[in-house]
């Protein structure tokens, strides 16, 4: 595994920061030693009976046996008297190991379910890390005792920095709002860092609320808001085997939030906060850039526009040479496959207006947009002129970090 041996530029300048309790959840984590050294990578969330869950999972024809047995269970409670675990292990996928990866699965959801007095089919699990290699699954249920021992409601942190694999920092974010005169909080973490494009975005992602909540209709909300967040980032356009968020709102606090639209803007704060500091520890990346089309026929259109520019190898290293490359940018709409209208294009590097009416734009400054390159938020916005479809998805920087971690990844 390539060593990490320094942190992101990008990460917040504070740290980690102090999540709220949830109340209804508890946390736990071991060093079982599944590839690390000297290093917790199990984690054991414990959520109370009552609860509701929801998710989403990577879309990938290869996807691993653990996303496989989630899907299978979501919106399922065999015994609504009984809550749900959420057991993850980085340092191994678990992807693409065949039927060992099945029974690798069935042993832990087993252990863990006789371990807690809960259904396997409240079990959720979850693996990060190398691809096709078989996973030491006694490890992890030899750990179960410990795990189950030690689980505490003000753990959450530790829990962030047991499923990180090539994550350069933990990830956590919480928001709250008032619903009928009642706190209702959430609180989440993440692990992600490569192999991060939308279908839906690379990542580890657990997120909790005390607010109560019908299993469809967590699912709504979190279905549109995962398209507006962890949909709507890449780092290298490649998609996991292992995509997994999980929402659990525990119904604590008491307040009813179905439908209710305030309750879903914080649940979305926290993603996408999540979202962004997933592509803040992009692999080797200097710089978190916000790529913002407008002017499409639709939304889609916008979107594949937005995409393909983020994904461009070309843009991608113009940025982290803080060059302010326009042509790429016409390059990257150009390839996206939509319509595009040469002479409505325009194109900013911040508010730098670089082009329009299909040339350079006659009030074009280079020195202005090159110093806005040398910023570490960076934003590449562009008009096609020709309808009112928009999107805005979020990239960073390709640069020779990138190569060196991914090239010994496994060594």
């Amino acid at each position: 595994m390539a060593k990490i041996s320094k942190t992101s530029p990008l990460a917040p300048k504070g740290g980690f920061p102090k999540l709220p309790v949830i109340n209804g959840v508890r946390f736990s984590t071991i060093a079982a030693g599944v590839k690390y050294a000297d290093r917790s990578d199990v984690m054991l969330a414990q959520i109370d009976a009552g609860s509701s869950v929801a998710g989403a999972f990577t879309r990938s024809s290869t996807r691993s046996a653990p996303v496989l047995d989630c899907q299978s269970k979501l919106g399922r409670v065999e015994d609504d008297s009984k809550g749900f675990a959420f057991l993850v292990n980085s340092g191994n996928s678990n992807a693409f190991t065949g039927g060992a990866g099945v029974k690798a699965v069935e042993a832990i959801t087993s252990a863990t379910a006789q371990t807690m007095n809960l259904p396997a089919s409240h079990i959720y699990t979850a693996s990060t890390g190398v691809i096709g290699e078989p996973l030491p699954f006694e490890k992890i249920t030899n750990a179960l005792g410990e795990l189950s021992e030690s689980l505490a409601a003000d753990r959450i942190e530790d829990a962030a920095r047991a499923i990180m694999t090539t994550d350069t920092f933990p990830k956590g974010s919480s928001a709250t709002c008032e619903i009928g005169g009642i706190e209702v909080t959430v609180a989440g973490i993440a692990k992600g860092s490569g192999m991060i494009a939308p279908d839906m975005a690379t990542m580890l992602v657990y997120i909790f609320t005390d607010a109560k909540i019908s299993q469809p209709g967590l699912q709504d909300m979190v279905s549109r808001l995962n398209e507006v967040t962890f949909n709507s980032i890449t780092v290298d356009s490649d998609t996991s085997t292992s995509d997994s968020l999980l929402v659990a709102a525990t119904g604590a606090s008491g307040a009813e939030v179905e439908g209710n639209e305030t309750f879903e803007r914080t649940l979305g704060v926290v993603m996408k906060d999540l979202a962004h500091q997933v592509v803040r520890d992009g692999e080797g990346a200097t710089k978190f850039v916000e790529i913002r089309v407008s002017g499409a026929i639709n939304n889609i259109d916008a979107r594949k526009v937005a995409m393909s520019i983020a994904n461009s190898p070309l843009v991608k290293t113009a940025i982290a040479g803080e060059d302010p490359n326009w042509g790429r940018v016409v390059m990257a709409v150009g390839k996206s496959g939509v319509h595009a209208d040469r002479d409505r294009l325009s194109i900013w590097f911040g508010d730098v207006l670089v082009a329009e009416n299909g040339w350079v734009s006659p009030t074009y400054v280079e020195s202005d947009a090159a110093a806005h390159m040398k910023g570490e938020d960076l934003a590449i916005r562009v008009d096609l002129g020709l309808g009112a479809g928009q999107s805005i998805v979020w990239t960073c920087d390709l640069t020779h970090g990138y190569i060196e971690i991914n090239a010994d990844y496994r060594s």
